[in-house]
């Protein structure tokens, strides 16, 4: 694995944090992935989830805080979701939307970049 976030990869296959996925989270990750722009055939998708699932630890009690506030992007709020049923401190994106909600959650949202100050 190569590129400027190969050490998330390399921090997570070490379990220097745990990653969290729902069936939700999965289905998104899944409909991302094959959007034209990322030019990834279906091979390269197998092999990327195969890379990412097995280190995920899956929450299938999505009871989550009723307090959470809406996302712009109705596709990013099951992220919010299983961030609060996981208990979570921190959730890790690059997505403008839920970067914005920062401020309203009872956990962190950060960037790659800012987790990795914080973490390494």
């Amino acid at each position: 694995m190569h590129g400027h976030l190969c050490w998330i990869h390399d921090a997570w296959c070490t379990r220097q944090f745990t990653r969290f996925i729902s069936k939700a989270t999965t289905q998104e990750l899944i409909r991302v992935l094959s959007y034209p722009k990322f030019e990834l055939s279906s091979s390269d998708i197998e092999a990327l989830l195969g890379d990412y699932l097995p280190y995920c630890e899956t929450v299938t009690d999505m009871n989550t805080d009723d307090a959470l506030h809406d996302c712009r992007d109705p596709h990013d709020r099951k992220f919010l979701e299983l961030a609060s049923a996981a208990d979570t401190d921190i959730l890790v994106t690059g997505d403008q939307a839920l970067l914005e909600l920062g401020a309203g959650t009872r956990f962190a949202i950060e960037t790659p970049a800012r987790f990795k100050q914080r973490s390494l």
